[in-house]
């Protein structure tokens, strides 16, 4: 007797019939065409449309390299105090997120 590999499969919202799922956002039924999963589609959607706005210009100080020597020294240091700052407050909201439960 031979086996087959288990497949999943995710009854449609939309039309209720039962369409194979690979557990990824982008599964449509395969009746009706429709996502099987769309609040997660709409989500990783919207997730995607924030990751490629830019940074705003306070957040992204640019080293060119046609800044001198000291200009580009304090670009860096203040870069590094961005990134101390964002971990820290990192850490403080882990840590008050951990004592909330």
């Amino acid at each position: 007797m031979e086996q087959q590999p288990l497949t999943a499969t995710k009854k449609c919202p939309h039309c209720g019939f039962w369409s194979r799922w690979q557990q990824r956002a982008d599964d449509r039924c395969e009746r009706c065409g429709l996502y099987l999963d769309a609040p997660r589609m709409r989500s990783e959607q919207e997730r995607e449309i924030l990751a490629n706005e830019p940074l705003p210009s306070f957040m992204r100080i640019e080293i060119k390299p046609t800044d001198g020597p000291t200009l580009r020294f304090f670009k860096h240091i203040i870069r590094g105090g961005q990134l101390a700052f964002g971990a820290m407050v990192s850490f403080l909201l882990w840590f008050i997120a951990l004592l909330a439960g």
